[in-house]
């Protein structure tokens, strides 16, 4: 997966925008409102580009033992967030189920109301 796939794969998914809040070089993607990814672009062109994606607290003590690329998350709270790099043992296909966990979790933490009117988008 190239920075335009990740880009891609995020943005086609319903409600999902695209923000830089903290600088010009973290790109964050948010659904309603709430950040599911964030990932360094100066990493993408440096060649180790990594991934913080939002995870259940289980799941990511398991993935983290599972997969050497799979750590704690960079300047994120370490129970809930992975950082995931792009150029270790994590396959294209468990990438992509990872950003859907992710952006499940914050879709699911979202209020009913806000839910909905993503749901209800046309995308």
């Amino acid at each position: 997966m190239n920075i335009q796939q990740l880009y891609e794969f995020c943005l086609s998914k319903k409600g999902v925008t695209e923000h830089f809040p903290f600088d010009e070089d973290t790109l964050v993607f948010k659904v309603g409102g709430k950040m599911f990814c964030l990932t360094s672009l100066k990493e993408w062109e440096k060649g180790t580009p990594s991934l913080n994606l939002k995870c259940d607290p289980e799941k990511a003590l398991e993935l983290r033992a599972e997969y050497e690329a799979i750590n704690p998350g960079f300047h994120m709270s370490k129970i809930h967030w992975n950082t995931v790099d792009f150029n270790g043992d994590v396959s294209n296909k468990l990438m992509c189920e990872l950003i859907n966990h992710s952006y499940d979790l914050v879709f699911k933490s979202l209020t009913k109301k806000i839910q909905n009117e993503i749901l209800n988008l046309e995308n």
